[in-house]
């Protein structure tokens, strides 16, 4: 797995003679301001055209922040390097410069002797590979497991705790209290919670559970329960996978011939149990199916 944390944006100019062309040499250099509100969007239309190519590499894309994601199986790692030679080259064809020294590599292989691999070649640089990294604001090893990824949310929510403990010394009507929490403290309890809290040991979940407590006593009415909030976020997004064909995971939400539950997707191991698509299905069988 690579990923590129930034890159700069430097198009050539057009339209207009250039300085050159009237006996002066003057480098011009345009691109969109920094914390400008259609910067996302005008690189995402700029970018449109950087995808991958084959079927077991592929390349996601926010805003600056690209990540490119290879299946490599009996070590034969040519898609994968090849769609990294073709990300270089397209970025160097439009004007875009790599940041190599934001760019990672992490590698998840649970094989019990896995062999060395080459690093990777980013730029005449080799990238350094990572137990970790954060993307999109969740916190990913290559163990797969989430005590990492669940202490950084514990710290978040414990520090807007403050902020709420501070709303209420000024007598605000418990529904607002409860609206503010929602938004500011369930929101980052809740950040990814579809991907890890299956697979969270107990101990990881008692400690956001605790901080749900907390808000609990300041506000002085019930929340929602951690797993209450996993439930509902779960059947929501298989809901809406399973009523899109359009969605790449869509054909793993198949109907029996009865009609009134979900085919389950069979597993080997824990690990692959404790993934979204399984323990969706097993709470989508366990709730009234509602016809598509």
């Amino acid at each position: 797995m690579v990923k590129k944390n930034s890159h700069k944006h430097t198009p050539k100019p057009c339209g207009k003679p250039s300085q050159e062309s009237c006996g002066m040499a003057k480098h011009i250099s345009t691109g969109f301001p920094q914390g400008c509100v259609l910067s996302p969007l005008l690189f995402s239309l700029y970018t449109n055209g950087c995808t991958s190519d084959h079927q077991s590499v592929k390349l996601l894309k926010f805003a600056d922040d690209t990540t490119l994601i290879g299946l490599i199986s009996d070590g034969d790692e040519s898609a994968y390097r090849g769609e990294i030679d073709r990300l270089v080259s397209w970025c160097s064809t439009n004007n875009l410069e790599l940041n190599s020294l934001k760019t990672v590599e992490m590698t998840v292989d649970f094989r019990k002797n896995p062999a060395p691999r080459p690093p990777v070649i980013l730029c005449d640089s080799p990238v350094s590979s990572a137990e970790s990294f954060c993307f999109l604001g969740t916190t990913i090893t290559k163990e797969l497991k989430w005590e990492q990824n669940i202490r950084s949310l514990t710290k978040k929510a414990q520090q807007r705790m403050y902020f709420l403990r501070q709303l209420k010394k000024f007598l605000l009507p418990v529904k607002m209290l409860v609206n503010f929490y929602t938004a500011i403290i369930e929101s980052v309890l809740t950040s990814s919670i579809t991907v890890w809290f299956a697979a969270a040991t107990a101990r990881d979940k008692a400690k956001l559970q605790r901080v749900i407590h907390s808000a609990e006593k300041v506000i002085g009415c019930s929340l929602p329960s951690l797993q209450e909030l996993y439930v509902s976020r779960s059947r929501r997004r298989a809901a809406m996978i399973a009523a899109d064909p359009s969605h790449p995971g869509n054909e793993l939400f198949r109907s029996l011939p009865s009609g009134k539950r979900l085919r389950s997707i069979r597993t080997r191991t824990s690990r692959h149990k404790n993934s979204f698509f399984p323990t969706a299905g097993s709470l989508l069988n366990s709730a009234p199916l509602t016809p598509r």
